[in-house]
């Protein structure tokens, strides 16, 4: 079994429910404004001892981790019988008492997820909404064809905070990085054998966000322009590698809410929609370099909680908004036809 290094950086924080958006945004960003150097983090780096460019913290253990995990590979579909998440999570922590009726056979409760979605079920059940992981997301790509280059970083954060909240890496792609100008990060910086390929990198990311996520719960991937770059190139990736996409994913597009905002109207109000002019809006201090992927996730969970307040939205609000990789994928083909 292969085993990579993995970093860790601990926080004396407890890990608590998701009450409200308010409530674990604040949280959040109150022990990030205490101090940046000791946010936990989970870090992969090679089999190497090297240093991580852009590094957030002064003190690491080195521990092993396999590769072992019950991904989703394509090939394994056959093996098992088919997952029902949404039955699944009704069962176990909604009470029959409820609106959702939960006496009516499976076949109506088939009936009810495809005529009104998991993202409504959850957005009305309080019970469903505490099941909900929310991660703000990035990734830095090798250009902007999504068919042809390849994803070179990724980093994550757990907005519920708590030990190992956070989990960045370089991701080598195989291929010569073009726009380097962008993000810094350089073909020789990626293409080196001590950084882990992709098709390495899925079963210990989806490893990692199954040790995130609630019991039966959901994961709701925030990214700033998401639906136009980083859900796409994810997709490609998971496809290219023959993984499939988890169906208790749901993916959001910040972006979206800042277009909102400024369509609102108001005397004060970002100049633009862009992260940097979102970030220069609210006041907020960069740390690290712009464009790198923990940097830009850093500044978006900041803008999320100004966004969330100004425009007065609770997580129900954003789960609406938010599509699962199948639903993203079936409305690209359809407008694509169109």
């Amino acid at each position: 079994m292969r085993s990579i290094a993995i970093c860790f950086s601990m926080l004396q924080a407890p890990r608590g429910r998701i009450h409200g958006l308010a409530n674990f945004c604040w949280e959040s960003f109150h022990n990030l404004s205490r101090s940046h150097v000791n946010n936990s983090s989970f870090k992969l780096l090679a089999s190497k001892t090297y240093g991580f460019e852009g590094s957030y913290s002064r003190r690491w253990t080195r521990r092993p981790m396999t590769t072992k995990t019950e991904g989703r590979n394509k090939a394994d579909r056959t093996a098992r019988p088919p997952s029902n998440l949404v039955h699944k999570s009704l069962d176990e922590k909604v009470s029959t008492s409820t609106a959702l009726n939960l006496n009516k056979t499976e076949t109506s409760e088939s009936q009810q997820v495809q005529y009104c979605g998991i993202q409504q079920m959850i957005a009305e059940n309080k019970d469903l909404s505490n099941l909900v992981t929310f991660i703000i997301y990035d990734t830095e790509t090798s250009g902007l064809s999504r068919k042809n280059d390849r994803i070179i970083e990724i980093a994550l954060q757990d907005l519920s905070g708590g030990e190992n909240c956070t989990f960045q890496t370089l991701v080598n792609p195989g291929c010569y990085v073009a726009n380097s100008h962008v993000h810094g990060i350089t073909t020789n910086m990626v293409c080196r054998p001590d950084v882990p390929r992709m098709e390495e990198l899925i079963p210990i990311l989806l490893q990692y966000v199954k040790s995130r996520q609630k019991p039966g719960g959901y994961v709701l991937w925030g990214a700033h322009n998401s639906f136009a770059f980083d859900l796409p190139f994810l997709i490609n990736e998971f496809s290219r590698c023959s993984y499939e996409i988890p169906s208790n994913w749901l993916f959001m597009d910040t972006l979206s809410l800042a277009r909102e905002l400024m369509k609102s109207g108001g005397s004060n109000l970002p100049s633009g929609t862009s992260l940097q002019a979102l970030r220069e809006h609210y006041r907020i201090p960069l740390v690290g370099s712009a464009h790198r992927a923990m940097s830009d996730v850093r500044t978006l969970a900041m803008i999320l909680q100004m966004l969330t307040f100004d425009m007065k939205l609770s997580l129900p609000n954003l789960i609406r908004r938010s599509s699962t990789a199948e639903e993203y994928i079936n409305s690209k083909r359809k407008k694509n036809s169109g």
